[in-house]
């Protein structure tokens, strides 16, 4: 670190005599996340351009893959040992995951030691904390809303649901109508992870629920409140009262959605991020569509005010060779500048304070943002607040519900069983 002050000096010195501070580029840093897609690259190639071209002593080896086989590949990257110096992770227990194992850098001082710290709201930092101490930092807030098609809900006289059982009832009349109420997609089966872990924070006391996905319930309660049981049926029962299309289990979340942009669909469950995929030449148009957090259970034990949702963000490998220049980087991602145009280009929503704006995004962007804002907390994405070898259970039978060849009951004893191993495994 004292060498690289030394670079910055030399680079310095050497503008002002008219050489190029690329002749001195000192550090490579190794830059791996999750957007591939044209339309983000859009943002992260300019941006990484910038960056290099105001600080000529680092060059961005940039490489992106796709959400679903980046779980993959970061996770063969830690076995490795080839940890990226800077990476894309989910909050929850996927980053915990890193940061109990030493895999990512502790930024505590350099956020909360200066004024970077007043980039985010609190709650956004939160989820990226382990034993007191933050590992990452987030670069957008997401979550999980119905969208709903206003032309198929008024043709059918159906209002936004204020209940469940008001939704499930506007499932059933849709239904009747001849329209498929909703488009789902579950190759992937994170996509069902969305649904059940939504179920779960509403039918499971928040404080179990956590302490269950946490590992640090007792052994002989891990797991075993009714409410993980009944989430499960709930979602089994929209499959088979025909809420869903035909065939989820062969379809992408992408293909759903094209279907649901096309109008052949009343409904979908899609992320607050996706929102700049309903656009003006879409079938619904701008106007068109709607919004709504999938309403409370009645009677359910859980926390009626949670959103599913969390935010995503990077860290840092513990053992880059150049944290200075990595916290550098990522300083530069999450400055307001660069926020707004994230948010421009990519059309996601920016965790960076005031970064989201009328200039920027759309009124239903802003409007979803006010919803997170008013919920009572985010309940994080499932299929990355679990730990990996309880979530693989739950996703695999997740699909097997959707076939038909597995029950509720007999899915959460092999999640329990499953936990209760990881459990023991790690002392808790």
């Amino acid at each position: 670190m004292k060498y690289s002050r030394l670079a910055g000096l030399l680079i310095g010195t050497a503008a002002a005599f008219g050489f190029s501070g690329a002749a001195f580029a000192e550090v490579t840093l190794s830059f791996l996340h999750k957007w591939p897609e044209p339309e983000n690259m859009a943002y992260f190639e300019p941006a990484v351009a910038e960056f290099e071209a105001a600080n000529p002593d680092i060059k961005i080896k940039m490489e992106a893959v796709a959400d679903e086989p980046y779980k993959d590949k970061i996770r063969v990257l830690m076995g490795s040992n080839e940890v990226p110096d800077v990476f894309f992770s989910w909050s929850g227990e996927f980053g915990k995951n890193f940061s109990r194992n030493g895999r990512a850098l502790d930024i505590t001082d350099a956020v909360y030691g200066g004024d970077w710290k007043a980039s985010f709201p609190e709650a956004a930092l939160e989820p990226f904390k382990y034993e007191g101490k933050l590992y990452g930092v987030p670069i957008n807030v997401d979550a999980k809303f119905m969208l709903y098609n206003k032309k198929l809900f008024a043709d059918n006289g159906i209002g936004v649901p204020a209940t469940y059982e008001d939704f499930v009832a506007a499932c059933h009349k849709l239904k009747d109508a001849g329209i498929e109420p909703i488009a789902f997609g579950n190759q992937y089966p994170w996509a069902a992870s969305h649904y059940i872990g939504e179920l779960n924070a509403k039918l499971v006391p928040n404080e179990v629920r956590l302490d269950d996905y946490n590992l640090t319930s007792p052994a002989d309660t891990l797991y075993t409140h009714p409410g993980y049981t009944q989430a499960l049926a709930d979602f089994q029962k929209l499959n088979d009262d025909g809420c869903f299309n035909r065939g989820s289990n062969a379809l992408t979340h992408s293909i759903a959605r094209g279907s649901f942009l096309a109008g052949r669909n009343a409904m979908m469950y899609m992320e607050l991020v996706e929102f700049n995929q309903v656009t003006a030449d879409s079938q619904l148009g701008q106007d068109g569509w709607g919004f709504f957090p999938l309403p409370p259970i009645s009677g359910g034990a859980g926390d009626p005010g949670l959103l599913t949702g969390a935010p995503d963000g990077f860290m840092i490998s513990a053992a880059t060779e150049h944290p200075d220049e990595a916290i550098r980087f990522l300083k530069f991602l999450t400055s307001a500048e660069q926020a707004q145009k994230y948010v421009k280009i990519t059309g996601m929503t920016s965790s960076v304070n005031g970064s989201v704006t009328p200039d920027n995004a759309s009124e239903q962007a802003i409007e979803g943002l006010k919803a997170i804002d008013a919920a009572s907390g985010l309940a994080l994405w499932l299929d990355t607040d679990m730990d990996a070898r309880s979530t693989e259970v739950l996703l695999a039978g997740s699909q097997a519900l959707l076939n038909g060849t597995d029950t509720p009951d007999a899915i959460m004893a092999r999640v329990r069983e499953t936990a209760l191993a990881v459990q023991k495994e790690r002392g808790n």
